[in-house]
């Protein structure tokens, strides 16, 4: 029951993700094309982007049946934690210039955001060379 529950939790954390990307992408290349610089559009599409592969990601890690409960609720908060690290640091990054407020002491995020991201799918390369069956 609570791989069912936590399964779900998953599916629906990736079903958000992936519909944010979308809307996020979408607002990015028709909202912001005029009011952003191609360096600012191009970090923000990058945060769209990795936004997306980790929601596709969090999908594959829902219906594996390879892996345990508890890996699975490891890497579903590595990459929850990544995402909202390392996207959300570069949309508040890219857009600073329209809402007025200087983000770039958050910059440090991004890496961080980043190695988050790195764990998850070193978490999941990790249990399956153990499971070398």
């Amino acid at each position: 029951m609570q791989t069912f529950i936590m399964e779900r939790k998953i599916i629906a954390a990736a079903a958000f993700m992936g519909m944010t990307a979308i809307i996020l992408g979408a607002f990015g290349a028709h909202a912001l094309k005029n009011n952003l610089s191609v360096e600012q559009l191009n970090t923000f599409e990058t945060g769209v982007k990795y936004q997306m592969y980790h929601a596709l990601f969090l999908g594959f890690l829902a219906i594996n049946s390879f892996l345990e409960l508890k890996t699975k609720t490891t890497v579903f908060r590595l990459i929850i934690l990544g995402i909202l690290c390392f996207s959300g640091s570069l949309y508040l990054l890219a857009t600073q210039n329209l809402s007025g407020i200087n983000f770039k002491p958050i910059g440090i995020i991004t890496p961080i955001g980043g190695a988050l991201l790195i764990g998850g799918w070193g978490v999941v390369l990790w249990n399956m060379i153990k499971k070398k069956q």
